[in-house]
């Protein structure tokens, strides 16, 4: 790996890239009318929520790769600077950070799944990687399900991912939020389809691979069905139902996030679902933890259903 000068250490972080090109497999049918970063929450995509999450650490400037229904990004991100890097071949986590080397330059980057919303301090995190001057630093938790990393004594360094190294099975969970710099990339390979797994190993068997323990604040990864409601019935980002909805009296609505454009006709029941912008819930409908995401009005009773 190429050394780093002295300059570039001392530099913040004011760059970020969103991952946008997964296939979202875990949310479909969701995910078939829109890419998993784009999927509403609280009525505003969930990119635009790791957008924010970013510019509260001031990250001014982002990069966002896009594969699967890449029209729908068509006027994302108006007023802001992004640039959509769309992959017709998707590339995965490495192939598409390798990707976006000429737009990163020679500074350092915030790279965040664009499926994970959060309210970590993100300033933490760099001030942790600028402090470390090594080429990768990821932002773990304490708790959670997938505790695949193994750090050391000093909750500095990571030791292990996976147990790939033999060394450990894991006590923390990664965020999906880390920060690189820019000869980080030197340890991907040009043109393929790759993980960023591999040259994080390779760090990490070299005692280069730095870590930050961000416990504070909520973290959620909304890959999944269960995941997505529960985040609209335990946060509390926005009033559920949107200034632009329209619930016509006499329907029931419980527990359930309505975005804007959507109607409830009278006499329909609504409890603990997510209904899309535009979303036409019927008279005859009693729905209970379900998705109304298509453009097709929703009627009948239904559980756990994604109409």
């Amino acid at each position: 790996m190429k050394s780093r000068p002295a300059a570039v250490k001392a530099r913040g972080v004011n760059q970020a890239f969103i991952l946008g090109a997964g296939l979202g497999n875990r949310l479909r049918p969701l995910t078939g009318r829109l890419p998993k970063p784009l999927v509403p929450l609280f009525h505003r995509p969930l990119a635009e929520w790791a957008m924010e999450a970013c510019r509260r650490a001031g990250i001014t400037r982002f990069a966002i790769n896009t594969h699967h229904l890449p029209e729908a990004w068509n006027g994302f991100g108006v007023g802001t600077d992004v640039t959509l890097f769309h992959e017709p071949v998707l590339l995965e986590t490495g192939g598409g950070l390798k990707n976006i080397g000429s737009w990163m330059g020679g500074d350092p980057l915030l790279v965040h799944n664009g499926d994970i919303f959060s309210t970590l301090p993100l300033e933490k995190l760099i001030a942790a990687h600028k402090a470390s001057g090594l080429p990768v630093t990821l932002a773990l938790r304490s708790e959670g399900t997938a505790r695949h990393i193994a750090i050391d004594p000093s909750g500095s360094r990571i030791t292990d991912i996976r147990n790939n190294l033999g060394i450990a099975d894991g006590t923390h969970v990664f965020s999906g939020i880390y920060c690189v710099n820019p000869e980080f990339l030197d340890l991907i390979p040009p043109g393929e389809k790759i993980s960023v797994i591999p040259a994080f190993l390779e760090l990490a068997k070299a005692g280069q691979l730095a870590a930050v323990v961000l416990d504070e604040g909520v973290w959620l990864d909304l890959g999944d069905r269960d995941s997505y409601l529960q985040a609209h019935r335990e946060l509390d980002l926005a009033p559920a139902i949107h200034p632009e909805a329209t619930v016509e009296p006499g329907a029931c609505v419980e527990r359930t996030a309505i975005g804007p454009g959507a109607v409830i006709e009278t006499g329909a029941v609504v409890r603990d679902s997510v209904v899309w912008p535009g979303g036409r819930v019927t008279s005859s409908a009693v729905l209970d933890r379900c998705i109304v995401f298509s453009e097709n009005p929703a009627g009948g009773s239904h559980r756990d259903a994604d109409l």
